[in-house]
């Protein structure tokens, strides 16, 4: 079971996201409507994957996971726009998202997107246990 920080200024939006993630998976999804309080988030609490809008007041997307990333490097982010453009999706890839994703979107196209970031987040902390045993540390 991972956990998931849902970040968009949409109210309908994060509750449309919940309500998916926690009913077809067993991933538990901690949302909120500011980037700032998700800030305040990535600080204080441990999370395996970040959903956020692009377009939000006060910080977008872009700049939270920036954020993210420099909290935690192996953060899986993906980055969910109405205003999906090659350049905007290049600007995420290139600032390191996990993936993105435009909408309107199909359920199980954003399913699949969390099941492949979990998937690779997984394999990155197995990695991770692997390469302490072979260094003689502890798992």
């Amino acid at each position: 079971m991972g956990r998931i920080l849902a970040v968009d200024d949409e109210l309908d939006m994060l509750s449309l996201l919940k309500m998916m993630v926690e009913g077809y998976t067993d991933h538990q999804v901690v949302v909120t409507n500011n980037p700032l309080e998700a800030k305040d988030l990535l600080e204080k609490e441990r999370f395996d994957l970040v959903l956020t809008d692009l377009k939000m007041p006060g910080m977008d997307g872009l700049e939270l996971l920036e954020f993210a990333r420099r909290q935690d490097p192996d953060l899986l982010v993906l980055v969910i726009t109405a205003f999906g453009s090659l350049e905007t999706a290049e600007e995420a890839m290139a600032k390191g998202a996990f993936d993105y994703i435009t909408k309107p979107f199909r359920k199980e196209q954003l399913l699949l997107a969390i099941d492949k970031a979990m998937r690779w987040r997984e394999l990155v902390e197995q990695n991770k246990a692997l390469r302490r045993q072979l260094e003689g540390g502890t798992p």
